[in-house]
């Protein structure tokens, strides 16, 4: 009997088997409590050359490229899942961690480096440039899940979505500055279009997206977060081919969609994490197969030493000069700094910053990629699996929820019915409030209050709960999210 066959085949069962194997593996890690991340390199090596022999990638162009597409889904992830609240908590000190606060770790792993090891001054500085900011992919993933205090979390949160755009700048300005003999007039220059240019792509982009997806018919609510992945698309084009960061546009685009399109955000959300949690089990793959294990134990002296300086000295001089102001003002703790410094998790950005270096034909570039990839090992392996217990030690543990937004609207066939759950937080206006007592806004009416497994039929004596999630129906307006977010809060939106 003739069989019939393509060549593309035997990649789509492999790629079906490695994503099934991912998910189960990050499953198991959950329940084990480690990063997620580690179990992921881990699984690609096994399968790898240096391993089982399974799966073969020894092209460092490949896996960058893969990893440029998978970081840019979870950044625009991490960019629609941040909450306004997280910003007005964190955006100050967050975006100086993330500019000043990746030169300063990069300056003193440089520093380290060069008193530690022999090695030259540029590998000394790549070495700091790709280790000094901290993964968005690590940090949206292990923080979400520990039990932190809300305005920590929210730190680390906008810190990590904004700070890969300087890592890449300061890891690209040194391999130009090798292989172009730039002056630091031009890098100046350079870094300037890459910040300002980015940022105001994403705003550009995301401002269109906005309206369009505010106003626009598209159809089926999925085309809506199709539209808002092809928008993340054009941020980081438009970036790009202006000479600036697309990393920080999609991000800064991400934003602006989560803040800005109530309605559909849960479609929206829902498909992109989704995408995400694909992106990150490919990225960490992708990274696993591209090393060779046998490699590692020749780097494992400069990994750990680049790791003890990192963790021990680079990463709280950072944190903590960039706070200082905070911390003499007291409106940060010194407990709270020393979770912050020690949460800093590295993770996919470093490794993939560590294949520029390989692409570019620089001479330790193989060296680079190989302690790079050590040093995340290390370091995940350690801060990732123990947050949590120093978080206890330094009396910061929290139970933190689950992330929902303030008002979220449902899914309705009708279109002109809005169907809006509102998840009641501890400090609510409408928290302990019976329904007679802080009636919603005319127009509206309170359908159901989901209170754990139980669905309550409200009366006007029944009261709003901590936890509860209060179901509104009301005609639909653009309008509602403002007057119900002000209804909840009893603050003007």
């Amino acid at each position: 009997m003739t069989e019939f066959g393509l060549a593309v085949d035997p990649l789509v069962l492999g790629a079906g088997l490695l994503v099934v194997l991912g998910v189960l593996t990050a499953a198991f890690a959950e329940r084990i409590r480690m990063p997620a991340l580690l179990l992921f390199l881990g699984l690609g090596m096994l399968v790898g050359d240096d391993g089982l022999g399974l799966i073969s990638l020894d092209d460092p162009e490949v896996a960058q490229t893969a990893g440029v597409l998978a970081l840019l889904v979870i950044l625009f992830e991490g960019g629609l899942t941040t909450r306004a609240s997280d910003l007005r908590r964190a955006a100050g000190p967050g975006f100086v961690m993330a500019t000043i606060g990746v030169v300063l770790t990069a300056g003193v792993v440089a520093g380290g480096v060069l008193l530690i090891t022999d090695l030259p001054l540029t590998t000394a500085l790549l070495l700091g440039a790709v280790v000094s900011s901290t993964d968005a992919a690590a940090v949206f993933t292990v923080v979400r899940r520990s039990p932190l205090p809300r305005r920590i979390t929210s730190l680390l949160e906008v810190e990590s979505g904004a700070n890969d755009p300087m890592a890449i700048l300061l890891t690209v300005s040194v391999l130009e500055a090798w292989r172009a003999d730039l002056n630091v007039d031009q890098l100046a220059v350079f870094g300037l279009v890459q910040l300002g240019g980015g940022a105001l792509a994403g705003l550009v982009v995301g401002a269109i997206a906005v309206q369009l997806l505010r106003r626009a018919p598209l159809g089926p609510a999925t085309l809506y977060a199709v539209f808002a992945l092809g928008a993340a698309g054009a941020a980081y084009g438009l970036a790009a081919s202006a000479g600036a960061s697309g990393f920080l546009a999609v991000y800064v685009c991400g934003l602006l969609v989560g803040l800005f399109v109530p309605r559909h955000r849960r479609t929206i959300r829902s498909f992109h994490q989704a995408l995400s949690g694909l992106a990150e089990i490919g990225l960490f793959l992708l990274l696993g197969l591209l090393v060779f294990p046998s490699e590692l134990p020749g780097v494992a002296f400069p990994a750990i030493a680049i790791t003890a300086v990192l963790v021990a000295v680079a990463r709280p001089l950072a944190v903590h000069l960039c706070m200082a102001w905070h911390l003499l003002t007291r409106r940060w703790s010194l407990p709270e700094l020393t979770l912050v410094s020690w949460a800093g998790l590295r993770g996919a950005v470093p490794i993939v910053l560590a294949t520029f270096p390989l692409t570019a034909a620089y001479p330790r570039g193989s060296f680079i990629f190989n302690t790079i990839f050590f040093v995340v090992l290390v370091s995940t392996a350690i801060q990732g699996s123990t947050i949590g217990l120093v978080a206890r030690l330094l009396g910061l543990r929290r139970e933190a929820a689950v992330w929902a937004p303030l008002v979220e609207f449902l899914p309705a066939d009708d279109p002109d019915v809005d169907v809006i759950e509102v998840e009641v937080g501890d400090d609510m206006h409408i928290t302990d409030a019976t329904l007679r007592e802080a009636p919603p806004p005319d127009g509206l009416r309170v359908a159901a209050i989901i209170r754990g497994r139980r669905t309550i039929v409200p009366r006007g004596d029944t009261a709003m709960q901590a936890g509860d999630r209060v179901v509104i129906t009301t005609a639909r307006d653009p309008r509602n999210h403002a007057r119900i977010s002000a209804w909840a809060t009893n603050e003007p939106t």
